[in-house]
């Protein structure tokens, strides 16, 4: 498994980051992002989105658990997870519907899905530093290996 690290200054590196994804991740795959409450995790998958052409407002979907995007270049799903109260829930959701290997899945809180999520690609934790935040990306595949060399490059 390899990894990359980061450290953003504010929230614009951290959608320009996003951005950066977007391109690297060609529309397809399942990210993991795990962090504490605030730590950034809707101002990535906002950047992600832009540079799919999304406009619009992002918000976290903790309440509906998913907020999909369907934008010219990637059909995006926006799970948060963090109010999930049975992991089992996501089964009478159809999380493999959404989970498709022409879509890509960007999810909050990951460990409250398990055991029914799909295996993540890339798994990105973010940390709130001082003066600002600290990424770790981890590839857990070789779609996860091509985004860190796409971004590395």
């Amino acid at each position: 498994m390899s990894s990359l690290d980061y450290t953003l200054p504010d929230a614009e590196a951290q959608e320009a980051l996003g951005r950066a994804l977007a391109t690297a991740l060609a529309g397809r795959g399942v990210v993991y992002l795990e962090g504490d409450l605030g730590a950034g995790k809707t101002t990535l998958t906002r950047g992600i989105l832009r540079g799919y052409g999304h406009t619009g407002a992002v918000k976290s979907p903790t309440y509906t658990l998913v907020e999909p995007y369907e934008l010219a270049d990637a059909t995006v799903y926006h799970f948060d997870l963090y109010r999930l109260t049975d992991p089992e829930e996501l089964e009478l959701l159809g999380i493999r519907d959404y989970c498709r290997p022409d879509t890509l899945s960007v999810i909050e809180w990951p460990g409250h899905g398990h055991p029914f999520l799909p295996p993540a690609d890339l798994t990105i934790t973010i940390r709130t530093i001082t003066d600002g935040r600290e990424l770790r990306l981890v590839a857990h595949n070789e779609k996860g290996e091509a985004v860190l060399s796409a971004l590395a490059s």
